[in-house]
Order: structure tokens, then sequence, then C-alpha cells
């Protein structure tokens, strides 16, 4: 059966050939710390019944299955399978109610079942599951990449160590792989159709609008004067092209041995085609300089990490970007202005499954009032276009 073809029909309909053999050993560098726990109790389904189905998938009898939770992420939610010799990582939506559009199992799939062939760092999805019956609810199964995440709140992996030039390193490899994703040739990696570029900016701006009027918990009126503004003030757009939509340090993965270089980068969920200085605005968004308000870097509980010394400035990295894909930044501020707007509402919508009792996870409870921090800066920004706030 050729990859990404249906197995079935229906709502149980099945995707992806069969895996042919081990995709990744259990045996991973002894300094590098595991990034997974025990599942969460309120986040546990059926292990015996995923066994069987992935038994019947790949053709064959399967030993005894582990399942761990890796950490971090607040989203869309990623389990490790673990088997005698073996190693898979399955993702599913949240538990709970969750907007129609968001969590597509489906569009994650056939974006890393396509990507991975012209651009490495994109994991490869093997099976898609479209039947609830199963754990539940739509999930795909994806190769085990292994490597080191930075992730938010946690202090810095120890591995990386302490020195400017490997930070310096992990900069340039960060907002380079950025760049060769924009570079991608997605008619030729059959993603032509997975969005639709013209108007883009505008539908995103009225969407996060939207969002925000329908999660908030309290008012923010700076929100809704940025969202205005953004939309009266919208630059000329880009040539289209793959964007990740929430690509920042965090979502990248690193070679163990080699930080200079990107091994994956993770959480495609909101991938699709569109202007790719969005992309770029949100990583700039996420990266912190010591000149940044106090109250910008005090969201993070440990030292912001792109703080310390040897990791290179926004300027550079928005120079880096232009050199490498010969796009025009000169209107960079804008989606900047735009990617703190954005995470407001991200940000608001997490703290609000929260104060409505849909998720116990106490990490979100830290987020309440980080949406109105978010809506400052990005009025701050916006202020060097000619925003009054």
């Amino acid at each position: 059966m050729a990859q990404g073809q249906p197995l079935g029909k229906g709502p149980a309909a099945t995707h992806g050939a069969p895996p042919t053999g081990p995709q990744q050993t259990a045996g991973v560098p002894a300094d590098l710390e595991p990034d997974y726990d025990a599942v969460e109790p309120e986040e546990e389904f059926d292990h015996e019944r995923l066994r069987a189905w992935l038994g019947e998938r790949m053709g064959r009898d399967l030993p005894a299955m582990e399942v761990f939770q890796f950490r971090g992420g607040h989203s869309n939610l990623t389990y490790l399978l673990r088997f005698t010799g073996e190693e898979w990582v399955m993702r599913r939506p949240p538990f709970g109610p969750v907007p129609a559009s968001a969590h597509d199992m489906t569009r994650e799939y056939r974006v890393l079942s396509r990507l991975w062939k012209v651009y490495p760092p994109a994991p490869r999805a093997i099976l898609l599951c479209e039947d609830n019956a199963v754990i539940g609810a739509p999930f795909y199964v994806m190769e085990r990449r292994t490597g080191v995440v930075i992730r938010k709140r946690e202090p810095l992996p120890q591995v990386l160590g302490d020195r400017p030039e490997t930070f310096r390193r992990i900069s340039h490899a960060f907002i380079d792989a950025l760049a060769d994703l924009h570079r991608v040739d997605y008619v030729a990696a059959g993603l032509g159709d997975l969005g639709r570029p013209a108007g883009f900016l505008e539908r995103q701006i009225r969407g996060w609008m939207d969002r925000w009027n329908r999660a908030k918990a309290r008012e923010v009126p700076l929100m809704g004067r940025v969202g205005a503004w953004l939309l009266e003030n919208m630059p000329p757009a880009q040539a289209p092209a793959i964007i990740h939509n929430d690509f920042f340090l965090h979502n990248v993965m690193l070679d163990v041995r080699d930080p200079g270089k990107v091994v994956a980068v993770l959480d495609w969920e909101m991938a699709t085609l569109g202007d790719p200085l969005v992309d770029l605005g949100t990583a700039l968004g996420y990266w912190l300089e010591p000149t940044d308000p106090k109250e910008l870097i005090s969201r993070s509980d440990e030292p912001g990490h792109t703080l310390r010394a040897g990791f290179a400035s926004r300027a550079e990295l928005i120079s880096r970007y232009s050199a490498r894909t010969g796009r025009d930044v000169t209107q960079i501020a804008y989606y900047h202005a735009f990617a703190f707007w954005k995470t407001a509402t991200v940000v608001e919508q997490l703290y609000s499954r929260f104060a409505r009792g849909l998720t116990h996870d106490r990490r979100l409870a830290r987020m309440e009032g980080e949406s109105a921090l978010l809506a400052a800066a990005a009025a701050g920004v916006a202020e060097k276009l000619g925003f009054h706030s």
C-alpha cells in the first residue's frame, strides 16, 4: 500500500504504510536526560487496545508496550510508545471539548507524511487512525527522534554546557532551520493545497480577534486596539511558503553531540501556507534580549535562555534569515507586534481552560495575567510604526 493511501473506509479509516523495522532504538546517550514521565492520570487511554491496533497495522505480534508522556506543551498530547528494541511517538488531541478546526490529526499527519522527504528536520509520520474507538480520539504515530529540547520554564539542559560559542551556533542553527523551511517548494512536496495564501494575514488577524473574544477571562482593552491597528496597517503580502506557525526555540530539537545541528522541528499542528514573516515574527516574539522590559522577561520562572552570552540578538537573526532566503524584512516590526498580540490570545485560551475547570494542569494557573503583559509588549513594538497606545 502506498504511503498516505487509505486502508479502510469511513470514520475508521487508517493511512500510511506499515513500518518495516525499528525506527528508533531505546538506547540513547547516557548524558541525555529523559524528556518524558509517567502518563498523567487524566490523560490516560486503553494501552492494550492501542497495542492491538498497532500490531494489526504493522502485520506482526507486538511485545508488551510501555507508555510514557513527553513533558512540555499544552496543546496536542504526545506519548512515547516503547517496545523491545524500538520506540514510536503518538500524538492525539487534548481531552475535553476543543475547537472544531483545531487539533486536526489528519492535517498534521498529512504534513509530516510528506514534508520529511524534502525537509529533514520534519519527523516522518507513518500511521494515522481516525477511529475514536481505539483510544477515544483520532491520533497518528510517527518516528521517534532523540536530542536536546530547551524547554520553557525549565533550566537550560546541562548537556549543552555554558560556552557562548555553543549558544551562538544554536542561534544560527535555529534561524537556518526556519529559513530552510521557507525555501521548500511546497508544490513539489505535494502540499500545494495545504492552505489559502491569498488573504492569509487578514484572516489570521480576524480569526485571532474572534478567539480572544471567546476565550478571554478578563478585559484587556489593548487587545482590541492593537488588533484594529494590525488590520489597518497590513504590509504587502510576501510570496507564500510553508509556515510552521509556532516556530520558536522550544519547538526545536538539537543534536546532543553537536548542538549546532537541528535534528527535529516539533509540533506541526498549525502548519499551513502563508506569509513566512509571520513565522519569523513568532520566533522573534519568543526570543528575549537583556534590554527587554522586565515584565516580559519575568514571564519565565527561569532566566530567559536567550539572555545568556552567546545567543544572537534579534537583529542578527533577522539579518541571517534575510541573507539565507532573500526575503524583504524591512517591515518585520509589524510581524513582531503581531506575534506578541497573537501569543496573548494563545495564553488566554490555555489559562481559560484551567479557569473553567477543563484541566487541572497547574502550569496553566501561572498564566493568569500574562495576556495583559503580552498585549503591552505588542503595543510597545507597534509604537515604532506609529501605533498610539
